[in-house]
């Protein structure tokens, strides 16, 4: 028996109770503010298109910074908050969640909700990946070209809701996968570089007829 399952039989043996996620946390929509107020200093802000292109499954710190005295009317997350943007152009990526784990609020844009909550926030933002809530929020969505989901639809969407050391253990497992997934791509990439480097080379010599072509046998050989 795995420790998660010992956990469970011993926290909670009648199983885990599965809750709508608006009775366990609520929700609030970001203020608009758009990319050209972006600063190089001022308050932590992040924009609704930067959850889809930029952040992963939490942060403790945001990629740009807005003016202050525009942050004073923009709404903000609190740490352990989730950070939620709520359109998108695909179904797979409308509700792309990011767990905000910095050690002050930072602004959000609209077209983000805000779910506060007291469960572990790597546990939620994790649930916002799965196939569990995925299959749920589908039936929610609406739109046509730009595809969204609101805030009483996402409120109906089950969440399992087991003790915190429960949710605490599977974020210890899940981190681990997802260190290991970065360092993969890490790897894949430096070696797609390397492979790219190594072709851009031999292509130039070959095709350049004022020098002398590699020999034969090394031409496709990759170490």
């Amino acid at each position: 028996m795995s420790q998660i399952e010992e956990l469970i039989e011993r926290l909670c043996p009648e199983g885990v109770p599965h809750h709508p996620l608006g009775e366990v946390g609520t929700f609030t929509r970001g203020a608009p503010f758009q990319k050209r107020d972006f600063t190089e200093e001022g308050f932590p802000a992040i924009h609704y298109g930067q959850i889809h292109t930029f952040y992963g499954p939490w942060t403790a710190t945001a990629k740009s910074s807005i003016p202050r005295d525009l942050a004073e009317r923009i709404r903000k997350a609190h740490p352990g908050n989730l950070i939620i943007a709520t359109t998108s152009e695909d179904d797979q990526a409308v509700a792309k969640a990011t767990a905000w784990l910095g050690d002050t609020e930072v602004a959000v844009s609209n077209h983000i909700y805000i779910y506060d909550h007291s469960m572990n926030p790597k546990y939620v933002s994790y649930f916002f990946q799965s196939k569990a809530f995925q299959d749920q929020k589908q039936r929610y969505i609406t739109g046509t070209k730009v595809r969204d989901i609101s805030t009483q639809s996402l409120a109906k969407v089950m969440i399992p809701v087991p003790p915190l050391e429960v949710q605490h253990e599977i974020v210890k497992i899940l981190d681990t996968f997802t260190d290991l997934e970065a360092e993969l791509e890490a790897e894949l990439e430096a070696e797609l570089e390397a492979r790219r480097a190594q072709y851009e080379h031999y292509r130039d010599r070959l095709l350049s007829f004022n020098e002398t072509p590699p020999p034969a046998d090394q031409v496709g050989h990759f170490e």
